[in-house]
């Protein structure tokens, strides 16, 4: 298992928690608008560090990123596993091959 699968265990823990007592179930309370709406934030700051190449900066901001992007999709339901499975999918794959076969 890796940090990444504890963290969206912990983030789906902590789902049915007290907002009163916990950051992360405080923002699913308030909804999956509110959720993406805070994952952009953190990915916006996170370009921000990497245009600025401020190295410890970016890399806090990336974490910030990973974090509320799982938060996000708690909040629609969606596994981590989910989206680990489409990127094995999709590796060994052209990106521009496999965006032909999206259509985009």
């Amino acid at each position: 298992m890796s940090i990444l699968d504890d963290l969206a265990a912990t983030i789906a823990a902590r789902a049915t928690a007290d907002p009163d007592s916990s950051w992360t179930a405080r923002l699913l309370a308030k909804g999956p608008e509110k959720c993406a709406e805070k994952f952009g934030e953190e990915a916006i700051e996170a370009v921000i560090e990497a245009v600025r190449g401020d190295r410890d900066k970016l890399t806090r901001e990336a974490a910030d990123v990973l974090f509320h992007l799982l938060v996000m999709l708690q909040a629609r339901d969606v596994a981590l596993s989910d989206v680990l499975d489409e990127l094995a999918r999709r590796q060994g794959v052209s990106g521009i091959a496999e965006k032909a076969a999206r259509g985009q």
